[in-house]
């Protein structure tokens, strides 16, 4: 039998991570100590930022991006975990998504450094590789290394990984209902007291307000969604996404307005979200058909409205 909210102390925690912020809603047994939760859960994003952050010149991964091709560096194991899903889904997706356009990135403004413009011409005429070609990962050995130019960028799995650690320290703490997330990536455990599943919403994209498009029930799952309307750079009066083209090495120049998908993680949803936005509404809902991904596109329409392409059981209900 459920408990009743009557019975639990409802937590909501949240604090500073990646620029954003992380947080958690659970309900626990009155007396329950929240604080060893709190300070565990902002440990572990803040461990995964050190790890994974393009900001901090220090990173584990920054390390790897200075190294020269050919030499073994050592990498951390939860890093290692996010390249070896990097690399994976860049190989099952064509190169859709590729955690190897950290140049593409920077150049056009998306890291620590404004956007220049002789980098930008240097990352649109670079020939490229996909980093599932360029980098080999000893994961028993927790070592890595580049066979040629490579510069790696994880801000479309980071994020999602981080909700993944926000939920094994959740776990750890004997809490195994709970709703965590990272800047709108979020994932669901278990069910809430009454024994209803999580209430998430798809929000509409829009980068003027915050407002909801649907509603999703969740639980044990995790959802992450990609957009045109959070992240840009204008050029000659053209608003363009922060996601990269790994054809072009810039953003996208066509894309949906936004798509959101519904995997067992949140890092696995995250990458996906990448790839099929870089794939369009067309090819990606195809592909996502075929590879049985519960998606949502969202693309504007000429009159200013919202077209919808539900792929999968979650979306099409």
């Amino acid at each position: 039998m459920p408990k009743t909210f009557t019975e639990l102390t409802r937590h909501a925690l949240n604090g500073p991570t990646m620029g954003t912020r992380w947080s958690a809603l659970f309900h626990m047994p009155p007396g329950f100590d929240v604080a060893p939760v709190r300070a565990a859960m902002a440990a572990a994003v803040a461990e995964v930022d050190a790890q994974m952050s393009t900001w901090r010149a220090e990173s584990d991964l920054m390390r790897l991006n200075a190294a020269a091709p050919g030499a073994w560096v050592a990498v951390p194991e939860r890093l290692a975990e996010v390249l070896a899903c990097g690399l994976r889904v860049g190989r099952e997706s064509g190169g859709a998504f590729d955690i190897g356009m950290g140049d593409a990135v920077a150049a056009w403004g998306f890291g620590p450094a404004a956007a220049a413009p002789e980098r930008i011409r240097q990352a649109l005429a670079a020939p490229r590789r996909p980093a599932h070609e360029l980098l080999e990962l000893d994961a028993a050995k927790l070592r890595a290394r580049k066979h040629g130019a490579l510069s790696l960028d994880l801000c479309g799995i980071a994020k999602g990984y981080g909700v993944d650690r926000l939920a094994e320290t959740a776990r750890a703490f004997g809490i195994d209902a709970a709703l965590l997330g990272i800047d709108g990536e979020l994932r669901a455990l278990g069910l809430q007291p009454d024994g209803a599943p999580w209430a998430v919403a798809v929000e509409r994209p829009d980068a003027a307000a915050r407002a909801p498009l649907s509603i999703l029930a969740l639980s044990d799952g995790a959802v992450a969604t990609s957009g045109d309307y959070r992240h840009w750079v204008e050029v000659g009066g053209r608003r363009l996404s922060h996601t990269m083209d790994p054809r072009r090495g810039g953003p996208l120049p066509r894309s949906p307005a936004s798509v959101t998908v519904v995997a067992g993680t949140c890092m696995v949803a995250d990458a996906w979200a990448t790839a099929l936005m870089v794939m369009g509404s067309g090819e990606g809902a195809d592909f996502a058909r075929r590879r049985g991904l519960d998606a949502l596109f969202l693309d504007r329409d000429a009159g200013g409205g919202l077209r919808q392409t539900p792929v999968g059981p979650l979306f099409a209900a």
